[in-house]
C-alpha cells in the first residue's frame, strides 16, 4: 500500500516516527511535508499535496491512503477534504478509524497528535489501513451523493428547510 503523509508543527515528530512504522511494515511511503520543525508554518499546503496524491494514485489504480497530522487533526482533515475525491475522516480512537474505512471508503485519516499516544496513534492507523470499504449498498449510495455534490453540486430531492418555533 502507499501511504502519503502531511503535517504541521505539531504533528512533525509523530510523522517521522510514523514513516519508519509504515516503511517497516512493507508500505511505500510518501511524505509531503513539512521537512523541518517551524512553529508558524502553515499546514494546507502540506495536506492538500498529500490528498491530490492519493486521489491520483487511486486514479491511477495504485493502492494508496493518506495520513494528516495536526495538533487536534482539526484544520488538517478541513484542508484535505477540499480535495475532489478526498473523504478524509478525523480518527479519535480505534472504533472509528475502522467506521471511516467501513462505512466512509474515507481515503485519508486526521489525527491530532497532541491528542493521543504514538502507540495510539499507531493502533488507529493500522486499524484504517487494514480494515476494507464494506461494499454495503448504502454506504455506497451514500459515498456516491457526496460525490455527486462534490463534482456537480448535485442532491437528492429532500424537504426544503422549514422554520422551527
Amino acid at each position: 500500500m502507499r501511504i502519503h503523509i502531511a503535517t504541521d508543527h505539531a504533528g512533525l515528530e509523530f510523522s517521522t516516527q510514523l514513516q519508519h512504522h509504515l516503511a517497516a511494515a512493507g508500505h511505500e511511503v510518501f511524505d509531503h511535508g513539512p521537512v523541518e520543525y517551524e512553529p508558524l508554518d502553515d499546514y494546507p499546503a502540506f495536506c492538500i499535496r498529500a490528498a491530490q496524491a492519493v486521489v491520483a494514485d487511486q486514479r491511477a489504480g495504485v493502492s494508496a491512503l493518506g495520513v494528516v497530522f495536526g495538533g487536534s487533526g482539526n484544520g488538517e482533515q478541513i484542508a484535505a477534504n477540499k480535495v475532489e475525491g478526498v473523504r478524509a475522516a478525523l480518527v479519535w480512537n480505534l472504533s472509528t478509524a475502522e467506521l471511516a474505512r467501513e462505512h466512509n471508503d474515507a481515503n485519508v485519516i486526521a489525527i491530532g497528535a497532541r491528542q493521543h499516544t504514538f502507540d495510539d496513534v499507531t493502533r488507529f492507523i493500522d486499524r484504517f489501513i487494514e480494515t476494507p470499504f464494506s461494499n454495503d449498498e448504502r454506504h455506497a449510495r451514500r459515498i456516491a451523493q457526496i460525490g455527486a455534490y462534490e463534482r456537480e453540486g448535485a442532491l437528492v430531492d429532500g424537504p426544503g428547510p422549514r422554520q422551527v418555533s
